[in-house]
């Protein structure tokens, strides 16, 4: 796995997610300098850095990890997701709402 196209996927999730590489580095417990080199492509997190950083970021590994997935199984569900982080918390509970009347409409023809 080569580490640019990892890096760069979590750089453009921070940024997504409006964090700081600073605010970033600090809730994962590690040096921003560490960060920095790791967005960079020059350091490869390890499993259990890879998986505060998800957390963090709150995205699923599948986002960071889209340039080595195939793009079908994991295109849609992360559209949603990535729609879903843009909402407000109201918005949210309205989008879920909607969601589960129509998911009911649709399965009550069966």
């Amino acid at each position: 796995m080569e580490r640019k196209p990892l890096g760069a996927q979590i750089k453009l999730a921070r940024r997504q997610a409006g964090m700081t590489a600073d605010k970033l580095a600090e809730a994962c417990n590690m040096d921003t300098t560490y960060l920095r080199q790791i967005e960079s492509g020059h350091k490869m997190p390890s499993l259990p850095m890879f998986i505060l950083l998800c957390r963090n970021l709150q995205v699923s590994p599948a986002v960071l990890l889209a340039d080595y997935l195939p793009e079908p199984v994991y295109e849609e569900r992360d559209r949603l997701h990535e729609l879903y982080r843009t909402l407000t918390p109201e918005q949210r509970e309205l989008a879920v709402r909607l969601l589960d009347s129509m998911r009911e409409s649709l399965t009550s023809g069966e």
